[in-house]
């Protein structure tokens, strides 16, 4: 795996953290940066796994972020439809990506890391929160409606747990052990889910018996009126409180 590098204060370099077109993220520093160290919010997108998605959708919160004193990690990884996609190579990716911010020379606080993700990027958030031996341990993960329970989902997104996983629950038992963050309760990082109750994408229902389960360690920030999108437009109510709650830790 070649080293992440060098980057150039407020510079937002791509920064290479394996060997595939897929595996990189762009760093950014605040604007109107002063010298730092600067909390990081680490974004992972949705899509459902697929590489039909990429990291664009986490840019405009990613900019309001760094308009807000956050440095920002916006992570690209391989999907299903990438040499290497899916489990595990999905899994492999986005630790890569968090433990990677060890080895970047940049005025970051890796004290206060924030892993962000939405939809099946939420799912790999909350995972991120609660994998084995990390480098990087994020102070909070935050899950915008995310797939919490991929045996309870198998319903979504025309088989994208399936897809993502390569096989059922009763297939391949141990990979959803290791992938499920439903099987890997109790949390080990403290974790916030963001919800609105007008998703019809992940529905609500379907992340309700994961944050009964989960217990203490984890927060909530549910929304009436808000839809699978809203929660990651920078204008939403959900956006405001969900950076509200951050600058509260």
């Amino acid at each position: 795996m070649p080293d992440p590098g060098v980057l150039e204060v407020g510079i937002g370099d791509v920064v290479r953290y394996g060997d595939s077109p897929q595996q990189f993220g762009s760093l950014q520093l605040p604007k109107k940066a002063s010298e730092g160290p600067f909390p990081v919010i680490a974004f992972i997108h949705g899509g459902f796994w697929r590489s039909t998605y990429d990291s664009s959708l986490s840019e405009p919160q990613a900019a309001d972020a760094r308009s807000k004193g956050y440095a920002t990690w916006n992570i690209e990884y391989r999907r299903v439809g990438d040499e290497g996609g899916g489990y595990p190579g999905t899994l492999d990716d986005i630790a890569t990506a968090i433990d990677a911010l060890a080895r970047i020379d940049a005025p970051l606080d890796l004290d206060r890391v924030f892993v962000v993700g939405h939809s099946a990027g939420g799912h790999l958030a909350l995972w991120v929160g609660q994998r084995d031996d990390p480098v990087v341990v994020p102070q909070l993960v935050v899950g915008q409606a995310p797939v919490a329970d991929l045996a309870g989902s198998l319903d979504l997104g025309r088989g994208a747990v399936e897809g993502f996983m390569g096989g059922t629950p009763e297939q391949i038992p141990e990979a959803y052990d290791d992938a499920d963050p439903a099987r890997r309760l109790p949390v080990k990082v403290p974790q916030l889910i963001v919800h609105g109750l007008r998703d019809d994408d992940v529905p609500f229902e379907g992340v309700a018996p994961y944050i009964a389960a989960a217990g203490d360690g984890i927060d909530t920030l549910i929304f009436e009126d808000e839809g699978h999108y809203d929660v990651i437009d920078p204008a939403a109510p959900s956006w405001e409180a969900t950076l509200a709650y951050l600058a509260g830790i």
